[in-house]
């Protein structure tokens, strides 16, 4: 019997696999519309991060110059050889991309994605490291990961991945996608969000890597007053206690509450007791 050909093999592409919570956009209408957000130039270079059947990524491939597309699943980077792999502006990379060395994508760069729900937040940090390499970045999230990102002090949103992007970029949401746009249907809600990062930070810090840790430690318990907060996480109570002071923060706020430029003060402050 003879064998199918790769073509007639590609009208079957992987399962979606419940482990490494795929959901696979179905909707080209939505591909167009973040396509469009992106603001896609013939020669620039953009960056993909799980690109799933590749619904994306063809008109990624189509808008752009380079492609760079990094997809965990190896039954997927199978199937997107077969489909895509003669567009000659793809270059598919076999890959953790939590874990990938993102110096090796020529910049500036900008990041277009369906980002895996598991592992969004992750991706996120690093990609927000990268940040000086990247012109923008039009992710597709899971709905309340996009509202963490966008999220004003106070709320139960509001926390180190709200700071951390808001500390290096502009955050604005565009739009909203409903489950039936995927392939399996998940059972929550999804967004667009556009992340462009600023020039210089949003707020002047002495030690970047120090103000991080310190908004990670006020968050570490977030129903504890600041100041109990700070020392369950290694800082000394009494310079902590002074910090807050010169600061001029209430040692019984909680980290919620403090704005970005506050926890910008109070970093300098401790850093400096």
């Amino acid at each position: 019997m003879a064998r199918p050909n790769l073509r007639a093999r590609a009208a079957f592409p992987p399962r979606p696999r419940k482990s490494l919570g795929q959901h696979f956009l179905i909707d080209q209408n939505i591909v167009r519309k973040i396509v469009r957000l992106a603001e896609l130039q013939p020669g620039e270079t953009v960056l993909e991060i799980g690109p799933g059947r590749g619904i994306l990524t063809e008109a990624l491939l189509n808008a752009a110059g380079l492609v760079i597309a990094i997809e965990l699943d190896h039954a997927l980077c199978a199937h997107l050889r077969v489909t895509l792999g003669d567009r000659p502006n793809l270059r598919l990379i076999e890959g953790d991309a939590v874990a990938y060395d993102y110096t090796k994508v020529p910049g500036p760069f900008l990041v277009v994605a369906n980002l895996p729900y598991y592992v969004s937040t992750p991706i996120l940090f690093r990609l927000l490291q990268e940040r000086r390499s990247l012109e923008r970045m039009v992710l597709m999230l899971q709905a309340e990961v996009a509202a963490r990102l966008a999220a004003a002090p106070g709320g139960k949103d509001y926390g180190v991945l709200s700071i951390a992007a808001q500390f290096c970029c502009e955050v604005r949401q565009a739009f909203k996608v409903p489950a039936t746009c995927f392939r399996p249907r998940p059972q929550v809600g999804s967004a667009v969000v556009i992340l462009t990062p600023h020039a210089k930070p949003r707020v002047s810090v002495r030690d970047e890597a120090f103000f991080f840790r310190v908004v990670r430690a006020g968050f570490a318990h977030r129903r504890k007053a600041l100041l109990n907060s700070l020392r369950d996480e290694g800082f000394d109570e009494m310079a902590a206690g002074i910090a807050l002071e010169k600061a001029g923060l209430d040692p019984r706020r909680r980290a919620e509450t403090l704005s970005i430029a506050e926890f910008a003060v109070l970093a300098d402050a401790l850093r400096e007791t």
